[in-house]
């Protein structure tokens, strides 16, 4: 008995690891650190990353980038906001992730 409980207290912190973790270690605010408040963390070969780019050059959004795999402080930031694939982007500290124009557009209200 004492072993199957043990059992579901490990499955239970599993299935929650993220939620546990950002309990202890909250998020950094990404508005915080870039005030101009787009941050893209991309890879140079990501077809949905060069959209992303070419949607804030169009809508003349001033933004930093982060090549995930050249930049060990844009890959610890990725990791930080639990990244699951490119493009990621942060927008006055909202999480997009991949390439959601019109999530954009509502979140720079354009």
């Amino acid at each position: 008995m004492k072993k199957f409980i043990v059992f579901l207290v490990i499955l239970v912190v599993f299935q929650h690891w993220n939620q546990i973790k950002n309990t202890f270690s909250p998020p950094p605010d990404f508005s915080a650190m870039h005030p101009e408040g787009v941050v893209l963390y991309s890879t140079s070969w990501c077809g949905y990353c060069k959209m992303t780019r070419e949607f804030f050059k169009e809508n003349k959004i001033a933004f930093v980038e982060y090549d995930i795999e050249t930049s060990a402080e844009g890959k610890a930031q990725y990791n930080r906001l639990n990244g699951q694939g490119i493009p990621v982007v942060v927008i006055h500290g909202e999480v997009i992730g991949g390439y959601d124009p019109a999530e954009m557009q509502r979140l720079l209200q354009l």
